[in-house]
This record gives C-alpha cells, sequence and structure tokens, in this order.
C-alpha cells in the first residue's frame, strides 16, 4: 500500500557516483491567505543540491558561459523560492559546498545562510534585485524577496514501492528517482512576498511534499497533484483525499522506457494505485499533454486490473512560470518546462467499470515541458 512513511528516501542522496554527477532536492507547495485581503496565493520552496564533488566555497554556475564553454559541471546549494498567479516568479539564492551544513542521516537537514530544512519545518530568505537579474542570467532567476517561516505536517505518503527502494538507491539505476513523503501536507505559519504578509493555515493550504533525485531530468516531464477536492457524488468537500500523479519518460541505466507515470488516488481512506513497476497490476497508462494559446492541458488516463483514473486539468499560463533547472552535466535542455499551482480540472476514478466518484479539483499542482529537440542533439 502506498500510503506508507519511509523518511529514509528523504536523505540526502548524493553519494556514489551522484556526488559527482547528481542532484538532489526537496520540494513544498501550498496555498496562503493575504493577511489584509484574504485572498489566497500559491507559494513553493525547494532546496536543490547539485555535485557535491565537484564544489568549493562558491557556487559554480552552469550557465555562465566561460563554464559552459569548458564544459564545467555546476555544483551548489540553489535555495528557490516562489508565487504562481498574479506576479508568479522564482527567486533563486546558491551557496558554494563549503558554506552548506547537509545532515546526511535520517531525519536530514539543510542550513546554509538564512535558510533551513527539515522534515518537520522550514525558515529562510532570498532576495534579488532586478540588477542583479540582468547582470547575472546564469542565476535563471527573478527578482524580489520571500521570507518564511513554516512548521510542516506530513500526513499522507505515495511510496512508490521498490524502485525507490534501498538497492536501488544503493545502486542509482533510474536516471530520476521520486519519492512524496506528503502528498498531503499541513503547513502552518507565515509567509512575506516583497514585505507583505500570507498567513499558512494548515486547513487552507492544500500542502505538498516531494523529493526528486537523480542523474538528469525526464522528458516529457508531467505532475499533477491536489487536496483540495470536492465530489459531485456526494455534493461535498472530501477531507481525507488526495492524488498524485508524476512521471514522463523513465530511464534505467541507458535504456529509455515507453512514457510512462505513476499515481496514486487516495480516496476518503481508501487506496487507489497506478504504478506500472508494480508489474503484477498490469498497469496500462496513456497521457496527452499540450500547450494552447493560453492554457496547458492534461489528459491521463490509467488502468489497471480493477479500477481506472481519469484525470483532465488545465492551467491558465498567465498564472503559471517556466521553471529553471540545469542538470547535473550543467545542460539545460528543458527550455518550456510549465509549472504551476492553479490548475483546475476533474478527476474520474472507477471500480470494475463501474464510477466510484468524479471529483473537481483545485489548486492543482502542475507541471508539463519536454526538451528542446535541437538542443538535445548537441
Amino acid at each position: 500500500m502506498f500510503n506508507r512513511s519511509d523518511i529514509t528516501r528523504n536523505q540526502c542522496q548524493l553519494f556514489g557516483g551522484q556526488a559527482k554527477l547528481g542532484y538532489d532536492w526537496w520540494w513544498h507547495s501550498f496555498t496562503a491567505i493575504d493577511s489584509e485581503t484574504g485572498d489566497e496565493k500559491p507559494f513553493f520552496i525547494e532546496f536543490f543540491l547539485c555535485n557535491p564533488a565537484c564544489g568549493g566555497a562558491e557556487p559554480v554556475l552552469g550557465q555562465l558561459p566561460a563554464n559552459r564553454a569548458k564544459g564545467v559541471k555546476p555544483s551548489y546549494l540553489m535555495v528557490k523560492a516562489g508565487c504562481w498567479g498574479e506576479g508568479a516568479r522564482q527567486i533563486h539564492n546558491f551557496y558554494g559546498w563549503e558554506k552548506i551544513d547537509v545532515d546526511m542521516g535520517v531525519p536530514f537537514s539543510i542550513k546554509a545562510g538564512e535558510c533551513f530544512l527539515t522534515e518537520d519545518k522550514t525558515w529562510g530568505r532570498v532576495s534579488l534585485s532586478e540588477e542583479e537579474v540582468d547582470k547575472h542570467p546564469e542565476y535563471m532567476s527573478g527578482s524580489g524577496e520571500i521570507t518564511w517561516n513554516l512548521t510542516i505536517n506530513k500526513k499522507i505518503a505515495f511510496n512508490v514501492g521498490y524502485g525507490a527502494g534501498n538497492l536501488f538507491r544503493k545502486l542509482q539505476l533510474f536516471e530520476m528517482f521520486w519519492h512524496a513523503e506528503g502528498m498531503k501536507t499541513e503547513y502552518s505559519g507565515e509567509i512575506v512576498l516583497d514585505g507583505h504578509k500570507y498567513t499558512v493555515d494548515p486547513k487552507t493550504c492544500y500542502g505538498y511534499a516531494d523529493k526528486n533525485w537523480g542523474k538528469d531530468f525526464t522528458s516529457p516531464w508531467v505532475w499533477l497533484s491536489s487536496n483540495n477536492l470536492t465530489s459531485k457524488l456526494l455534493d461535498k468537500k472530501l477531507e481525507n483525499s488526495v492524488f498524485d500523479i508524476g512521471g514522463g519518460r523513465p530511464k534505467v541505466g541507458p535504456i529509455a522506457l515507453n512514457r510512462e507515470l505513476l499515481s496514486a488516488y487516495w480516496y476518503e481512506g481508501k487506496p487507489y494505485e497506478f504504478n506500472f513497476s508494480k508489474f503484477w497490476t498490469f498497469t496500462r497508462t496513456s497521457f496527452n499533454c499540450k500547450e494552447t494559446d493560453d492554457k496547458i492541458v492534461w489528459r491521463v488516463e490509467q488502468k489497471n486490473l480493477f479500477d481506472c483514473i481519469v484525470a483532465n486539468i488545465s492551467c491558465d499560463k498567465k498564472d503559471m512560470l517556466l521553471v529553471n533547472y540545469e542538470a547535473p552535466n550543467g545542460k539545460k535542455l528543458h527550455k518550456r518546462l510549465w509549472n504551476g499551482g492553479n490548475g483546475k480540472g476533474t478527476v474520474m476514478l472507477f471500480h470494475c467499470g463501474r464510477l466510484v466518484d468524479e471529483v473537481i479539483c483545485e489548486n492543482v499542482g502542475c507541471e508539463y515541458g519536454e526538451y528542446d529537440q535541437r538542443l538535445s542533439r548537441l
């Protein structure tokens, strides 16, 4: 059963080969309430570690023209914080490895400058001026300032099983691993954007926490998740439900698999899982993601022996951003990786061909992008 906590998977995985060519990131997203107007605004915070064996006192930035020309690999902690909706942005601050304190044990922790993260709390500050943004495109960042102080209570997990288990982690077989310790997470505290305060309430934050690690990213890149769900059948909000869908095209060593997604749907305490790595469930997946003039649109259909899930989600591009990452090899192949927190749509769940429920989804965390094929051939 996928709702099984395993914080050993949240340990830092940058050892062995992944210390020289690898990344490890911890992602947190949630909705906050404007302290003055009461309006909702979605935020995200991420701690992204890269190539510790290549680092030193100062961060090594892979998008610097000189580093790109020499094939120098990036090495740093990037603390990313930002928001979606009006004024969507991502703000990046970088730290060299000699200025980062990483606890490799259980529970993990990361500390650098004013920023800190562990299993149950995070605080920090990121800041960048417009002048710095213009002067340093290698930062891949927008401007502004965000501070935060939050407690973290992870309620429902998506444990993908043996594919991210101890043996596979040690062997570092997959190019990109995933674990969602808190696909439903309750955050509480405060976040401040450019001096404007927002309150984070555990009952209205619709929070999410996961991590990814590996040697490279996936293309296509797909993610959908929400725990703000309203049942059409019962005509009420579901308080103990969440779905999480992610993946693209997994690679085991040099071998690329077919387009595959992993998904879990915790429906009022009942687990429904669609996991291609659990071959005995005969999971089949089809998905289509597209970019229109003003929206990103996802359609996902997955079936196993007894169950079926159909998700139809969209998000306005004006509320999203093109999220920026560089891979551990220094390449930036994702030029249009759309990322948002205001997705909307429906999810239908069937059991043995009969509709269990159709739910209205709001505050959907969502992501879609594919490599720039011109760059991937270089």
